[in-house]
């Protein structure tokens, strides 16, 4: 079966990042909902179960470009008393509509406390090795909720 719009994927991969392993794992997605960063899905398209293969996905369709805005100088006391603010620490602040906004803390000078909301892999190419372990039929269900029901299938 190809991989196509509301098929049920399940991959293995290894994530590289300029020759350094990042991540790798195995996952199920449903095709073509956005699940996956754009260039991984679009490299996917057409490819057959147990086919093997590298992307090398550019950073405008995998986690876009680095925001200079999105590095910002903040007080210390923005923080909660008891966290660890050091640099490469990860934290949530919230935008104006309440949605979580995730940022790494680049370096603490006294009270000021630089931080970064831009992805840690904004701006940069991504190398994959993906291999293509099952694709099925989806679920009604999963088609109209828009990702995989764990329980559907098994790994």
């Amino acid at each position: 079966m190809k991989v196509e719009q509301d098929k049920v994927v399940t991959i293995r991969y290894t994530l590289q990042v300029e020759g350094e392993v990042l991540d790798q794992g195995e996952l199920s997605y449903l095709h073509g909902h956005g699940n996956l960063i754009r260039g991984l899905e679009e490299e996917l398209e057409g490819r057959e179960e147990g086919e093997i293969f590298q992307a090398r996905v550019p950073a405008d369709k995998a986690y876009g470009p680095r925001d200079p805005e999105g590095v910002q100088v903040v007080p210390l006391s923005a923080f909660p008393e008891d966290a660890e603010v050091v640099p490469g620490a990860q934290f949530y602040a919230q935008d104006m509509e309440g949605n979580p906004m995730p940022l790494t803390v680049v370096e603490v000078q006294g009270e000021e406390v630089t931080i970064d909301f831009n992805h840690p892999l904004a701006g940069r190419d991504l190398d994959f090795e993906v291999e293509v372990v099952k694709v099925r039929e989806a679920t009604p269900e999963e088609i109209l909720h828009g990702h995989v029901h764990e329980g559907g299938h098994h790994h």
